[in-house]
Formats: C-alpha cells, structure tokens, sequence
C-alpha cells in the first residue's frame, strides 16, 4: 500500500478515486505515566513516556487506515493527514485519513 501526503504519485495514474481511507484509536494514559511525567515536568524535558505513547498510537491509527484501503480495493492513499482530539480527561483519540485511490 502506497501512502503518501501528495495529492498524486510521481510516474503513476489515478484511475479511480474510491473515497475516504480512515483508522483511529483511542488512547488513555495511565496512573504510573502520571506520576513519572508529574515528576518529568518539575524538572524538565521531553516525558519519554508520552512520546512513545503517541508513537504507538500513530502506527496504529496508520495500520487501521491500511486496513481500511484495503477494504475499499485501494492501491493507494493520497493527502495522508492525521488528527487529534480529546475525547475525554486522559483520553485522546488519533486519527489517520486519506484518499483511497486506485493506480494504473
């Protein structure tokens, strides 16, 4: 699967567009990362423990929007962007969506 944030593919044709690719995820933090970032931002510096999380959360979010091209008979997904929101206290959602396009 070929994912990009341009609206087309160097030496490739679109031949049809097949709508919106999309994957998520909802992610909470959890008790001992509070302490340990509580602590982190006392001192300072980057909360390792945050940055993995979203890591995390952002690879998951792209395998579900893979998964969801996928489905749709995609070869690619164009105009790749990603999106954040709270959804509740400690709960964040990561989204991840493109254009689903078949190629020549």
């Amino acid at each position: 699967m070929i994912l990009s944030t341009t609206e087309t593919i160097p030496n490739r044709e679109i031949v049809e567009v097949l709508g919106i690719a999309r994957g998520s995820t909802v992610r909470a933090r959890n008790v001992g990362r509070d302490i340990f970032a509580g602590l982190k931002n006392l001192v300072g510096g980057e909360i390792e423990e945050y940055t993995k999380l979203q890591a995390q959360s952002r690879e998951q979010a792209i395998q579900r929007l893979i998964n969801d091209a996928k489905q749709l008979g995609a070869d690619a997904v164009l105009n790749v962007r990603f999106s954040t929101s709270m959804i509740m206290q400690g709960a964040s959602e990561i989204l991840a969506y493109g254009t689903a396009v078949k190629l020549q």
